[in-house]
């Protein structure tokens, strides 16, 4: 028997090949998404990118800014965040920012080469005259030429139509885990409401960002029921951001054992197999993150970074390093999209 047969007769079960490689499903079960966590690491590198090549040229990566405009002070009791009023994190909670501060802000990301700019807001929800400020930042932003992102908390349907007609292009609003593990992680909100406030953003007509966060704790079985779950929602997800847990004094996730980083390279390749044309972004997490990792990251199929050295209120990669990055490995950043 050839090395090639003999390693074919042991390879785990795999989706049905009837199904043409890059081809968009929204019918994924958690046995195939299990069967893709399992493959041999090699042959799930290869499928990902051969996904990843049929909708995106794979040297481009997307590159976002996200500035936080009101930090610190949250109700909410996520175990990971150092924004909540629950913990002492040694972080000082500020007002929204100005509207004009957050332009100069995006102005300067722009000139870095951001494309999109992203808004988070350390909320539980938005009031109404939150959001009426917010949507005066997303006109700014979009006169500016820059993709629009807010991330504000659990929205109305009426509140997510005013940001949808301020011109606002995506909505941030994770699962941040499995369905079971959810509620190990966050008490203060359901599962439930989260998919109900992806749903009114849906609705209104704004491109959905939504992922999750994975080295909190959890089992393989979560990482799998979390990209089932996404894969299967009735729209993928136009931007799925991976995130590594930054583990931050105080927060009860604080200690959490470390993930192997190939096991978060395994959960970009599956995330890019099963929605194969959103936008995967290696969003928190790559400060602590070699080079090398982030690359087979791009070679499982991320597209999307966030660019700057903080990421709301934890660090990442300045722009130099990025850039230098890009330049090792032969990567541009993706143009602007008319």
């Amino acid at each position: 028997m050839s090395p090639t047969v003999e390693a074919q007769t042991v390879r785990p079960a795999r989706p049905d090949k009837a199904h043409a490689v890059g081809a968009v499903r929204h019918d994924w079960t958690r046995g195939e998404v299990r069967a893709l966590f399992a493959l041999p690491f090699p042959e799930l590198m290869f499928e990902a990118q051969s996904v990843h090549r049929i909708t995106f040229d794979p040297r481009e990566v997307q590159v976002s800014t996200l500035l936080s405009i009101k930090t610190g002070g949250c109700p909410e009791d996520c175990g990971y965040c150092p924004q909540s009023a629950r913990y002492d994190t040694g972080l000082t909670a500020s007002k929204l920012m100005e509207v004009e501060d957050v332009l100069a802000e995006a102005r300067a990301a722009k000139a870095a080469g951001a494309t999109r700019f992203c808004m988070g807001a350390a909320w539980r929800s938005p009031k109404d005259h939150d959001v009426e400020a917010v949507c005066a930042m997303v006109e700014g932003v979009k006169a500016l030429g820059l993709e629009s992102c807010a991330t504000l908390g659990m929205l109305t349907p009426e509140q997510a139509i005013r940001l949808k007609r301020s011109g606002l292009d995506y909505y941030n609003h994770n699962l941040d885990t499995s369905a079971e593990f959810y509620g190990k992680i966050i008490t203060t909100r359901t599962y439930a409401d989260r998919l109900d406030t992806l749903a009114n953003v849906r609705d209104a007509g704004i491109n959905v960002c939504c992922g999750g966060i994975v080295g909190m704790g959890e089992g393989l079985e979560d990482r799998v029921g979390m990209i089932t779950t996404l894969a299967t929602l009735p729209e993928h997800p136009e931007s799925v951001p991976i995130n590594l847990l930054v583990q931050v004094k105080g927060t009860p996730l604080s200690g959490t054992s470390r993930l192997d980083p190939l096991d978060f390279v395994r959960t970009i390749a599956v995330a890019r197999i099963t929605m194969p044309h959103s936008m995967v972004r290696l969003s928190a997490g790559r400060e602590g993150m070699s080079d090398e990792v982030q690359a087979l990251c791009f070679l499982a199929g991320a597209n999307s970074i966030f660019y700057g050295d903080r990421l709301l209120t934890t660090p990442n990669p300045g722009e130099d390093h990025d850039q230098a990055l890009f330049d090792r490995l032969g990567m541009l950043p993706m143009p602007a999209r008319t």
